[in-house]
Formats: C-alpha cells, sequence, structure tokens
C-alpha cells in the first residue's frame, strides 16, 4: 500500500529529516515501499546528503526490525582486513588472529546490513559479497566449510557506479545484484526551501546549547541561502548555522555578511592567472613568444600552399601588420606600469583582424596576447635576415614615438601612453633618451 502523507511526516519526524521538497518526499516513500520485502538496495547521493538515514528507515520498517542492524563504512577498513571484519577469521589465519572472530555477516545474521561507501570495496571482497548475495553463503578466513547467513544488505554510495564499472573498478554482476531497488537521496541545492528550514533548525540547535541569541536573515540574505549551490551539502549547511550562530549572535545577516561564510560561492574557481590581480609579466612574455612561434608556422604553411615551382604568389599583408604593429604598440605602452592589467578586450581585436576575425585561443578558452611582431612578406628570398623586434626594442620605439608626437612634453605623453610620470621618467633614463 502506498504510504500516506501523514505517515511520511511521522517518519520525518522520527529521523529528524528536515524538509519537503517533492524529491526527499519520494526517496522516503520508496524506502517505505521497499522495507517489507527483502530486496537489496542500493542508496545513491552525492556526500552529505544523509544517505544513512534510509537503510535505518528500512530496517525499522520491515520484517527484521527486531533483529540486529549493523552499518559499515568500507571506506574506512584497510583492504587487509576488510575481509575478516565483513566475514570472519579462524585462530591463526594471519599473525593478529589470536582467537576465532565472528565477522559482521554472521553477527548479524536475520537482521540487515548497511554497507555505506560500498564502491571503496576491493574487488576480491566484492567477490565475496556477490556469493553471499546469490547463495548466502560465506567462508571465515582460514576456513575451508562454508557458513550460511540470512541477511538483508542495503548499499550506499556517492561514487558513479557505472564509471566505477567502466574502469574495472567494480563487478557489474554485483552492481545488479545490490540494485534491485535504487534510492536517490536529491542534493541540497535542488531541494528549494528545504535550506531554510534546515538553517533554522541547526541555528535553533546551537543556540538552545549556547545559550546564545538568536540569528535573523534579511531577505535577500535567505534568498542567497536558497541559490547558493552547497557543495557540501547539509553537512556544509550545518557547519555554515554553527559559525553564524558562534560570530554572529544576536544579529541581522544581510548578503555581504552572509557571503563570508560561503567559500567560493560553490562555483569552480578561475585559473590563477586570470584570478591574480597582479599580472605576471614573465608568463605573459612566454605567451608572446610561443604565439609569435605558432603564427610565424602558420605564415610558413601559407607560403608553401600559395608558392608553385617558379612562380611565387605574394600575398600583401603588410597593413595588416603595420595596423596590428600599431594596436600591440599601444597595448605594451599601457604594460609599462604595473598598476595597470592587459585587457583582453583590446588584445583580441588586434589579433582577430590578422587571422581573418578569428580569436585565438587555447585549450582553457585563455586568449594569447601579442605585444609586437614583424611579419616578413612572403616573397622575400633570405629569411634568414628576417628580424622579430624584442619587447625592450618595441617599449623604446613606443615611448620616442610618442615624444615626437607631443613635442617632448612629458606629461602629455605620459597622459597618451597610460602610465604615471615616473614610469615614463624611469623608462627614458633605462633607455637612453634623455638627450632625444
Amino acid at each position: 500500500m502506498p504510504s500516506t502523507r501523514d505517515h511520511i511526516q511521522a517518519i520525518k519526524r522520527q529521523y529528524s529529516i528536515i524538509g519537503d521538497s517533492p524529491q526527499l518526499t519520494a526517496a522516503i516513500e520508496r524506502a517505505l515501499r521497499v522495507a517489507p520485502t527483502d530486496f537489496s538496495v542500493i542508496v545513491i547521493g552525492e556526500s552529505g546528503t544523509g544517505k544513512e538515514f534510509f537503510p535505518k528507515i528500512i530496517h525499522d520498517n520491515s520484517p527484521r526490525k527486531h533483529k540486529k542492524y549493523i552499518a559499515v563504512n568500507c571506506g574506512a577498513i584497510p583492504d587487509g582486513t576488510i575481509d575478516s571484519e565483513l566475514f570472519g577469521h579462524k585462530k591463526g589465519a594471519y599473525t593478529d588472529a589470536t582467537s576465532d572472530r565472528k565477522g559482521y555477516f554472521e553477527e548479524a545474521d536475520g537482521g540487515t546490513i548497511f554497507l555505506d561507501e560500498v564502491a571503496e570495496m576491493p574487488m576480491s571482497t566484492q567477490a565475496r559479497l556477490l556469493r553471499v548475495l546469490e547463495s548466502g553463503e560465506f567462508i571465515r578466513m582460514g576456513e575451508n566449510t562454508p557458513r550460511k547467513t540470512n541477511i538483508r544488505v542495503v548499499a550506499a554510495t556517492n561514487k558513479d557506479v557505472e564509471q566505477a564499472i567502466k574502469e574495472g573498478r567494480f563487478r557489474e554482476d554485483l552492481y545488479y545484484r545490490l540494485s534491485t531497488v535504487t534510492i536517490t537521496v536529491p542534493p541540497l541545492r535542488e531541494r528549494g526551501r528545504d535550506v531554510l528550514l534546515l538553517m533554522r533548525k541547526f541555528l535553533h540547535e546551537f543556540e538552545e546549547d549556547t545559550h546564545s541569541q538568536a540569528v535573523s536573515f534579511t531577505d535577500d540574505a535567505r534568498q542567497r541561502l536558497a541559490d547558493y549551490h552547497w557543495p557540501g551539502n547539509v553537512r556544509q549547511l550545518k557547519n555554515v548555522a554553527y559559525q553564524l550562530g558562534l560570530f554572529e549572535s544576536g544579529n541581522t545577516v544581510d548578503t555581504a555578511t552572509l557571503n563570508h561564510y560561503l567559500p567560493n560561492d560553490g562555483k569552480p574557481q578561475l585559473p590563477a592567472i586570470m584570478a591574480n590581480s597582479q599580472f605576471d609579466y614573465t608568463k605573459e612574455r612566454e605567451l608572446i613568444f610561443m604565439l609569435i612561434k605558432q603564427m610565424q608556422h602558420e605564415i610558413d604553411t601559407l607560403k608553401d600552399t600559395v608558392t608553385d615551382g617558379t612562380q611565387h604568389a605574394t600575398i600583401h599583408v603588410g597593413a595588416n601588420v603595420d595596423e596590428l604593429q600599431r594596436e600591440v604598440h599601444q597595448l605594451t605602452a599601457s604594460h609599462l606600469t604595473e598598476d595597470i592589467e592587459p585587457d583582453d578586450s583590446t588584445i583580441v581585436p588586434a589579433i582577430a583582424r590578422l587571422h581573418g576575425g578569428n580569436h585565438l585561443t587555447n585549450p582553457h578558452g585563455n586568449v594569447h596576447e601579442v605585444h609586437a611582431m614583424e611579419v616578413e612578406p612572403l616573397h622575400e628570398p633570405h629569411r634568414e635576415h628576417q628580424h622579430i623586434k624584442t619587447l625592450d626594442e618595441t617599449e623604446r620605439d613606443t615611448i620616442i614615438e610618442a615624444l615626437h608626437r607631443n613635442n617632448g612634453r612629458r606629461k602629455r605623453t605620459a597622459e597618451e601612453l597610460k602610465i604615471s610620470e615616473r614610469t615614463l621618467y624611469r623608462k627614458i633614463k633605462e633607455y637612453g633618451l634623455e638627450r632625444q
């Protein structure tokens, strides 16, 4: 019979489960439906979602409820001892086996065993578990005589089991034996307003335990809680609630304050080169020369393509290159001060025009910057005389041209180059331009 709403609410109260989201309610109802049977069950969900409640609900609502219930964290038991822990051993089976010992499957005979993080189980142990599920038989370590057990297995994992099967880390036949019924526990980010109910519960617990004053939230802060990604799920929410109870006791928390307790916004961080406010000029230089080399190779390839025998086709790229250099000179000048970061909005169009409008990106989506490049006309016969300006040469020429345009007035030159006068004076002295 389907579980009634009152029954489900009673189960939530019994196990202190907070929330009314449809996904959570459906998972509880599924556990109650499978409880009276002897089907094996696997509970799937992210870490911190509360998977451990469901095996207990299944056991307590089954005919086995008066027998033992044993929970085993497979990921916490070393590979060398897990077989002994689960199936027992005979005295002398290994060095520390000083007496006979029952394993969990023997101890819980007639009841339920919960195998948490079952995907962490070694392959040899998986074979033993499969035999128990198929025939109810197991063998203690150091013995040859099979023993029988009547036990119900509920497993749980936060791993991608199908991927583990493809990688050879989990037996496919065992997975199908365990997953007669699958229960999926929703992550907190999919439970909507349940976040606010849980936050209030955990804050209330903290306030009662510590006799601290209540914490309240502004409307935008409540919305922020509901919208946050919660990568650590309920476990993370509880930690945040306790921190708020400790440091914001008696306060009304707004969004700005709340953000201090929500690390990374639950989203992947930007690569360091993009996240740093101070741009690394050494890395920038490496990117420049890498791109110059790549572009020169493309030009060489293009030359080979358009050249047929003794007839040489000439591609007139001079005008585009001159335009690119002028823009790049301006860009380089803007980098002379440490206070200004490179601007992709300036870099990308200059490169795009040389490459027919296509932006150049690396596999991570970062735009490579080019400061200066000279491209030799493709019909030149002596490539060995080609000269590529260094960054220092480009910088020096840019300063000279700007000084000429402004009749030597350094203040206006600095404003045009978007650098400070102090930086301009230092560069003039560095390049010996005082007399010029």
